[in-house]
C-alpha cells in the first residue's frame, strides 16, 4: 500500500475516534487486529475494540493533534498530543506516540500506543 495511503488511514482513524464514530473507526481494523495499550490487556478482534471505544476507554471527550506522521513499507508512526476530558471529570492534556501496522489489504493489523508520563 502506498504511504500516501497509509497516512490518509490513519488520519481518518483519529477523525472517527475524535467524533465518537465506532463504527468508523472499527471499519479501519482487520477483524483480527491487535491494540496494545497502556494499562490495558492487549485487545484482540473488533469486539474486544468496540468493547473499549464504547465503554472501557476512561476518555468522554477530546480531540487529537497529530505533530508528526511518518510511514514507510512497514507502516506509520504518529507522535501528538491529546487533550479532553476524562468519565471522572478531570481534564487531561498528554502527548502520545503510535505505531500502525497493516494487512495486506490496507487494514490496521496492529496498534501500539505510548504516551509520555512518569512512570520509573
Amino acid at each position: 500500500m502506498p504511504a500516501q495511503t497509509s497516512v490518509e488511514k490513519v488520519r481518518s482513524y483519529y477523525t472517527c475516534v475524535d467524533k465518537g464514530d465506532v463504527p468508523g473507526l472499527l471499519a479501519l481494523f482487520a477483524p483480527d487486529a491487535v491494540y496494545h495499550r497502556p494499562g490495558y490487556p492487549p485487545m484482540n478482534g473488533r469486539t474486544e475494540l468496540s468493547r473499549f471505544y464504547r465503554g472501557d476507554r476512561v476518555i468522554e471527550t477530546g480531540g487529537h493533534t497529530l505533530n508528526s506522521v511518518t510511514a514507510d513499507d512497514g507502516g506509520v508512526a504518529v507522535q501528538g498530543t491529546f487533550a479532553g476530558v476524562l468519565k471522572d471529570g478531570c481534564e487531561v492534556s498528554l502527548r502520545f506516540a503510535d505505531f500502525f501496522a497493516f494487512t495486506d489489504d490496507g487494514l490496521f493489523a496492529r496498534r501500539d500506543t505510548f504516551f509520555f508520563s512518569p512512570m520509573v
